[in-house]
C-alpha cells in the first residue's frame, strides 16, 4: 500500500492528475511499458484513461520519425475522462521520439531522455542538424538526460545476455524509474514478468533486475531539480469490483453477454485488420460461453459465414474497419434482404483506402448510415468510451434479435485501444431478451407458413432450418411480402422496401438525455462516439465561466431518438465536433432540419480538451455583437464553423452550396 505523502520528505503532493507519455521506437516496448504502468496505476486506486499511438507501418525503419510508438496515460485522484492534452512528463527513448512528441509537452514539463541513443546516426534519422541536448532547444522544459541504455546493460550483466538482448530490457528500467516517481508498487509487475517468461527464467530475472535498477536509480541518484517523487491519492469510486478494460475487450464481453441474454450461441466470423483484430483475439478465449470463432480467408467470407450462422439459429457477429466494411457491403444488403439478425462492429480508422491504419477517425458514418446499394436501412449505434462499448454491444444484440435486422456498432481506433477502469456490472441487472424461434405454421389456423409475416415490431419470424414443415425460400432476390417466394413485381418491391424501412425507423430507442447542463440554452455541443470525454470537459469549463452551454451525446445514430429534434430546438445554436468532415452534422440537418454547425478534425488524433474549449469560445465570439455578451440567435448571423485539418490546426470550414440551400 502507498503511504501518505506527508510521511516522506522526498515526496511532493501532486496536482489532482498527471499526464505521462512514453515514446520510443516501435521495437522499444513502449506499449508494454505503458500497459504495465497502467496496471500499477489501477492497483494504486487512481482513475485513468490511456491512449496508445502506434506507427502505421508493420515495422518502420528503426530510429525514424514515422517509426515512433507512444503510449499516453492520464491518471489522478479525480474523475478522468480523457487521456489528457499536453503531457506533464515525456519519456523519450531516442531522438525520433523526442522530435515527434516534444511539441506536445507542457512548457516547464519534464522530459526524460536516453542519451545512449543520441548518436550521430540516430540524430540524422530524426533529421536533427545538431543535438537538442547541446543546442539549447530544450530550455523551456526540465530535462533529465542520462544513459539509460548503458545503465540497463550494466544491470543485466550478471545474466549473460548479449548487448542486443540486454538492451531489450531498457523499457523495464524506464518503467522502474516511473514506478518510483509515482510511488507505485513493483510486485505486480514482477509477478507478471515471472509468468510471462515462465519458460525462460533467465529473461524474467534480467527484466526484473532492470526494473529494480530503474527504481533504485530514482531512490539513490539524489538528482536535484526535476526528478521528484509524486504521490496521487486514490480516486473516490463507488464500491465494487473494478478492472481495466479496453474498448476491444469491452465489445467482446458485451457481445458474449448479449448472446447470453438472448439465450443464443455466438458465432464470430472475422478477418484480421487494424484495429479490429483484437475482438477476434478476445472472443477466441471465451469458448466456454458457447462462442465459436472463425478466421476467414477474407472479409466477404467472414460476414457470409456469420450470416450463415444466423440462418442456422445462432447470433452471427462480424467485425472490421473501414476498408473491410466496404468489402462486406453486398453481404450486409443480403442480411437486410433476408432479414436475419447480425451484429457488425466497425472499429473506425483514418481513411480512405488503407489510409491511417493505426490512427483514429470517425469517418465511416456515411458508410454506416447510407453506404449500401439499394434502399438498405440498418440500425447504427456508437460507443462513447471503452467501458460504454460493453453496454452498446448488448444493445446491438437486443436490436438485432428483436427486430431481425443487421446492426452496425461503431467504435474507433481510440476506443478500441484505449483503457479505463471499469466497474464490473452485476449480471442480474440486465433484462434478458430470449429469442423464440417459430416452430409451427403461422397462418390459416396452422395450415400455412408465411415466413415474412411481420409482428407488431415489423420483424419477421426466425425459423431454424430443418424445423418440420417450415421450409421456405431465402436469398437476395426480392421476395413476396408474406410467402417469401421470389417476387420482383413493382408493387411487391415497393411494399417490401417500405416494410424494411418502417421496421428500422420504428425501432424503440431511449429518449435522448443531456450529458452535461440543461435542456435549453445558448449552445448545445452535440457529439457521438469517442469525442465524449473531451467535449464533456470543455463544456464543463465553459459552464464554470457562466455560459449556458450543454453537452448532448448521441448513442443511437440511426434511427435517432425521437425527442432529439425537440431537444435541440431548445438551443440557440448547435455545434457538432467530430473526427471527419462533418458527417453527423449532415445527418442532423437531413433528419431534423437543425442548422447545426461543424467543428471537424481529421489528423488521426483525438480532440484535445483545450482545442474544443477554444473552439467553443471562438464560436461564441464569431457572432457579431456577442463579444462577451449573450448570443444573438439570428440564424443569418451564425458564425462560420471551424475545421480541424491534418496539421492539427483549426481553420474556417465554409458551408457547401447544398448546405446554404438547405438553410
Amino acid at each position: 500500500m502507498a503511504t501518505q505523502a506527508a510521511e516522506r520528505p522526498d515526496t511532493r503532493q501532486s496536482p489532482d492528475s498527471v499526464v505521462v507519455r512514453f515514446a520510443g521506437d516501435s521495437g522499444d516496448g513502449m506499449q508494454l511499458t505503458g500497459g504495465q504502468f497502467t496496471l500499477s496505476t489501477a492497483l494504486a486506486g487512481n482513475d485513468l484513461a490511456t491512449f496508445p499511438d502506434f506507427p502505421a507501418e508493420i515495422r518502420a525503419p528503426q530510429g525514424t520519425l514515422f517509426g515512433v510508438s507512444a503510449f499516453q496515460i492520464n491518471f489522478g485522484s479525480r474523475q478522468i475522462s480523457t487521456a489528457g492534452d499536453a503531457p506533464d512528463v515525456l519519456v523519450a527513448m531516442n531522438p525520433a521520439a523526442l522530435k515527434t512528441n516534444l511539441p506536445a509537452l507542457k512548457p516547464g514539463g519534464l522530459v526524460i531522455i536516453d542519451t545512449g541513443e543520441f548518436t550521430r546516426r540516430n540524430l540524422d534519422k530524426a533529421r536533427y542538424d545538431t543535438s537538442p541536448l547541446e543546442d539549447g532547444s530544450l530550455a523551456k522544459w526540465d530535462v533529465l538526460a542520462f544513459d539509460i541504455s548503458a545503465l540497463t546493460v550494466e544491470a543485466v550483466k550478471p545474466f549473460g545476455l548479449g548487448n542486443k538482448d540486454a538492451l531489450r530490457s531498457k523499457n523495464m528500467w524506464t518503467l522502474g524509474l516511473a514506478l518510483w516517481m509515482f510511488d507505485r508498487d513493483r510486485q505486480p509487475i514482477i509477478d507478471w514478468l515471472k509468468a510471462k517468461f515462465r519458460a525462460k527464467p533467465q529473461l524474467a530475472d534480467a527484466n526484473i533486475a532492470a526494473l529494480n535498477a530503474g527504481h533504485a536509480y530514482g531512490e539513490t541518484a539524489e538528482i536535484s531539480g526535476p526528478l521528484k517523487r509524486t504521490y496521487l491519492p486514490p480516486a473516490e469510486q463507488e464500491p465494487g469490483l473494478y478492472r481495466t478494460i479496453t474498448g476491444a475487450e469491452a465489445v467482446s464481453l458485451g457481445l458474449v453477454a448479449g448472446a447470453q441474454l438472448a439465450e443464443l450461441p455466438l458465432f464470430f466470423g472475422g478477418y484480421p485488420i487494424t484495429p479490429a483484430s483484437a475482438i477476434l483475439h478476445h472472443l477466441a478465449r471465451l469458448k466456454e460461453f458457447r462462442v465459436t470463432t472463425f478466421q476467414a480467408e477474407d472479409e466477404i467470407a467472414a460476414i457470409c459465414a456469420a450470416i450463415g450462422a444466423s440462418y442456422a439459429g445462432q447470433l452471427g457477429v462480424t467485425s472490421s474497419s473501414g476498408p473491410g466494411i466496404a468489402l462486406k457491403g453486398e453481404a450486409m444488403g443480403l442480411a437486410i434482404m433476408v432479414e436475419l439478425p447480425l451484429v457488425i462492429v466497425n472499429s473506425q480508422r483514418g481513411g480512405p483506402s488503407t489510409g491511417l491504419p493505426t490512427k483514429t477517425e470517425q469517418s465511416d458514418l456515411y458508410q454506416a448510415v447510407y453506404g449500401r446499394n439499394g434502399d438498405a436501412p440498418m440500425p447504427v449505434i456508437a460507443a462513447r468510451s471503452p467501458g460504454d462499448a460493453f453496454e452498446v454491444a448488448i444493445e446491438a444484440c437486443r436490436i438485432a434479435t428483436r427486430y431481425m435486422t443487421p446492426v452496425m456498432l461503431l467504435t474507433d481506433g481510440y476506443i478500441a485501444n484505449a483503457a479505463e477502469p471499469w466497474k464490473v456490472p452485476d449480471p442480474a441487472g440486465y433484462e434478458p431478451f430470449p429469442v423464440r424461434f417459430l416452430d409451427h405454421k403461422n397462418a390459416d389456423g396452422g395450415e400455412t407458413l408465411l415466413p415474412y409475416r411481420r409482428d407488431d415490431k415489423g420483424a419477421r419470424p426466425w425459423i431454424k432450418p430443418g424445423t418440420p414443415g417450415l421450409m421456405h425460400r431465402i436469398g437476395g432476390i426480392e421476395k413476396h411480402v408474406e410467402t417469401g417466394n421470389i417476387d420482383y413485381s413493382p408493387g411487391n418491391h415497393q411494399a417490401m422496401t417500405d416494410a424494411r424501412s418502417a421496421k428500422v425507423l420504428g425501432i424503440e430507442v431511449p429518449d435522448q438525455e443531456v450529458a452535461v447542463g440543461e435542456t435549453t440554452g445558448e449552445l448545445a455541443v452535440v457529439g457521438w462516439g469517442s469525442t465524449y470525454g473531451p467535449i464533456r470537459q470543455a463544456v464543463r469549463r465553459w459552464r464554470d465561466k457562466g455560459r449556458r452551454v450543454s453537452h448532448i451525446h448521441v448513442r443511437h445514430i440511426w434511427p435517432l431518438p425521437k425527442n432529439l429534434g425537440a431537444l435541440l430546438a431548445g438551443f440557440d445554436h448547435v455545434l457538432v465536433p467530430e473526427m471527419n468532415t462533418g458527417q453527423f452534422k449532415t445527418v442532423l440537418r437531413d433528419q431534423l432540419l437543425i442548422d447545426a454547425q461543424s467543428l471537424t478534425k481529421t489528423s488521426g488524433q483525438p480532440f484535445q480538451i483545450a482545442e474544443l474549449e477554444a473552439a467553443i469560445g471562438a464560436f461564441f465570439d464569431a457572432i457579431p455583437g456577442n463579444e462577451g455578451g449573450e448570443i444573438d440567435a439570428n440564424p443569418a448571423q451564425l458564425p462560420v464553423p471551424t475545421s480541424g485539418h491534418d496539421d492539427g490546426s483549426l481553420r474556417p470550414h465554409h458551408a457547401s452550396p447544398q448546405s446554404e440551400a438547405a438553410r
